[in-house]
């Protein structure tokens, strides 16, 4: 057996030992925020995509980015690898900045997936990227948390853990995701040490790799082959990464750098602007399009010339700033709209999609962070998105991961997972028997259809309040906020974490100890 499908088997035999999900409990949490120990496979959407942009105007945007990308170029700063490399694929290089010939980018990624599997070390916890499905990740980059105390201070890896551990535990949650928090309380050039080894210990989930540095990129890709065996890393993917732009169309060497290590090790890239309209791209979303696929194109299609056949990903972060203040603003109409249209771009070139989440601007979990992050995850969704970063607990501008927040997405995640079955056509789904059973002038509450469907029939959520002004008053008059902080204190008094073979917990601490006696403590 090899050292794969042996870490495949006990996973399973530790599921059977907790209680897989499935039949009338799966049905459950498909319909409430769930809960510990019922989870939901990633979204096979059955709705229809959202498109806003018609032929012509996708052909002005393909045709305004091909001018950038030849008359423009893009800068591939401090890697000579890379310059070279654009150089035998035939694109003009003057100094750094790469001038592609029109067609260049699109012929090299011809050979990349439109739809490919990222495989967890639990197999029933693997996810499908492309196609139909839409997976959800939790927030990813903040330095600082808010506690569950209320307090805002910088992050530990100890709230790292928290948050995987309770990525874990969300059934709407379908992937570990990558820097949950930033562990402020450990060397920088120790921690991804850490950080990678808390999604393999605390999860079963697929999780992302380090990006700060080749090494460290390096260094991922060797833990996960501890996990699953050298072979199959190198033929499968078992590794996301978010390689950003520095936009305005510039690549870095950090990104070039982490990029060629996780290509050359088929592990997929989601190449993303990061942009603040009217600060890092043009005012108008027509601009901003343009500018996003011509970054995408040169990033996407370099995967390809280290590595044929490598998965990549249109990846997009787009939102507005304040044009009074400068500061970043969020669930707004101008970003809904690049996300639409990106995702019918990506769809053009067959590449899997990234953008949005449940972002916003507020620094607590009120009002403003609600109405934001349902505009940013409703266009998300509606866009047909594949991979959906930021899902849950994403604060301030994405300065602050938040307990609270984390528990109130993922009750809406779990809301947006059921939007997107769709109509349910089926004979129960019609529900004729019922109409005829109750006739004119009756009531459905004690029919034989309502009795049989009443569990699973409507979302319950974990987080509102929907009983009597006098059952709240008798309750407490909580928030929902305070409810979230509740049901996250009761979540992680509760976690157990998933089977992870011994002597595979034990190559991965003497990794990390060898690694760390090897370089000196770096918090810069």
């Amino acid at each position: 057996m090899s050292e794969h499908a042996a870490v495949d088997q006990e996973a399973s035999n530790a599921r059977r030992g907790r209680g897989a999900s499935g039949g009338a409990a799966a049905r459950r949490a498909a319909r409430s925020g769930g809960g510990p120990g019922t989870q939901l496979t990633y979204i096979k959407r059955k709705i229809n995509v959202y498109e806003v942009l018609n032929e012509e105007g996708l052909a002005l945007i393909e045709k305004n980015t091909d001018t950038v990308l030849e008359e423009i170029g893009i800068i591939f700063r401090d890697d000579a690898e890379a310059l070279q490399l654009w150089k035998e694929a035939g694109a003009d290089v003057k100094g750094e900045r790469v001038h592609f010939p029109k067609g260049l980018c699109r012929s090299l990624l011809k050979t990349a997936p439109s739809v490919y599997t990222q495989h967890a070390r639990n197999s029933e916890r693997s996810v499908q990227i492309g196609g139909n499905a839409t997976v959800f990740a939790p927030v990813y980059g903040p330095p600082f948390v808010r506690d569950l105390d209320g307090v805002r201070r910088y992050a530990t890896i100890e709230d790292f853990r928290n948050f995987v551990k309770l990525a874990y535990m969300a059934p709407s949650i379908h992937h570990s995701g990558g820097t949950v928090c930033e562990p402020v309380d450990v060397p920088v050039n120790k921690r991804h040490l850490d950080m990678i080894y808390s999604h393999i210990k605390y999860s079963d989930k697929p999780f992302m790799g380090s990006v700060t540095a080749p090494e460290r990129a390096e260094d991922t890709v060797a833990m996960a082959k501890l996990v699953f065996g050298d072979d199959f890393v190198e033929n499968n993917t078992v590794l996301t990464s978010l390689i950003n732009a520095n936009s305005p169309m510039v690549f870095d060497e950090t990104m070039l750098g982490a990029l060629k290590v996780y290509s050359r090790h088929n592990q997929a890239c989601i190449v993303t602007p990061f942009i603040l309209a009217g600060a890092m791209s043009p005012v108008t979303v027509a601009g901003t399009l343009t500018q996003v696929l011509a970054e995408v194109l040169a990033g996407a299609s370099f995967t390809q010339l280290i590595r044929p056949g490598a998965p990549v990903l249109f990846g997009t972060f787009a939102s507005s700033i304040s044009m009074q203040s400068g500061a970043p603003t969020f669930g707004t109409p101008e970003p809904s709209l690049v996300s639409y249209g990106a995702a019918q771009l990506a769809r053009r070139l067959g590449l899997p999609f990234r953008t949005g989440g449940s972002l916003c601007a507020s620094k607590i979990p009120d009002a403003q962070a609600a109405y934001e992050s349902a505009n940013t995850l409703n266009s998300t969704i509606l866009a047909g998105t594949n991979f959906v970063l930021h899902s849950a607990g994403w604060l301030e501008g994405g300065l602050a991961s938040c307990y609270e927040k984390f528990m109130m997405d993922i009750d809406q995640l779990g809301m947006t997972q059921k939007f997107s079955e769709g109509v349910d056509l089926s004979e129960n789904g019609q529900a004729m028997d019922a109409i005829r059973q109750v006739g004119p002038g009756s009531h459905y509450l004690g029919c034989d259809h309502t009795q049989a469907n009443f569990q699973t029939a409507f979302y319950r959520s974990n987080i509102a309040d929907n009983n009597s002004y006098e059952q709240w008053l008798a309750e407490g008059e909580k928030t929902a906020p305070q409810r979230a902080n509740e049901l996250a204190r009761r979540w992680l008094e509760s976690y157990e974490a998933p089977h992870l073979d011994p002597s595979i917990d034990e190559a991965l601490k003497d990794f990390i100890a060898k690694k760390k006696g090897s370089m000196p403590d770096a918090f810069t």
